[in-house]
């Protein structure tokens, strides 16, 4: 691009998926309350904030999700995980009952734009909708049954730093003047 980045755009296009962390380096208390802030920060449909979020700073959890998990290997080298999960009690009804994966996603995006602002690394690891991958996590966290698992984010200082994917396909947008 030719023109001055925003800091706030230059963010969010030198966001990337971290899958080795440094083992040495823990992430502050401060930093985590700024994720999950920033996470609770997201749009959300009727203001439910369907949302409910499980930080993991247990070795021994952490590796049993590396281990127990496809592709979340890298929590083993982790220092925190956050489990973000969806809240059956705050879902809407009827047609609208699915939009809490809209809300929770973004606020998956918010705590990983966040983790990127204080230069730390994160990678988003799936469980939704994989029944699966979600009763594994249920179980290890023994989780209650209002609580959806959604996804689980190893977050850690970045061993290994990559430069950011440009996903910009023009052939991706239609203008209608």
């Amino acid at each position: 691009m030719d023109i001055e980045i925003p800091q706030g755009i230059q963010n969010i296009l030198s966001r990337t998926s971290d899958r080795s962390f440094d083992v040495t380096k823990d992430v502050s208390t401060s930093d985590e309350n700024l994720i999950l802030h920033a996470a609770m920060a997201a749009p959300t449909g009727v203001n439910r904030r369907p949302w409910h979020f499980v930080v993991v700073r247990n070795r021994k959890i952490l590796d049993t999700l590396a281990s127990s998990l496809p592709y979340c290997h890298m929590a083993s080298q982790a220092p925190m995980a956050i489990v973000v999960c969806g809240d059956k009690t705050r879902f809407l009804e009827g047609d609208d009952s699915t939009l809490w994966v809209q809300d929770v996603s973004a606020a998956s995006e918010n705590l990983l734009l966040a983790v990127n602002a204080l230069q730390l690394g994160a990678v988003w690891t799936a469980l939704y909708p994989h029944t699966d991958r979600m009763e594994t996590v249920s179980k290890l966290l023994q989780l209650p049954d209002r609580f959806v698992p959604f996804n689980v984010i190893p977050i850690g200082h970045v061993a290994k730093h990559h430069t950011p994917l440009d996903k910009w396909n023009p052939d991706n947008i239609t203008r209608i003047l």
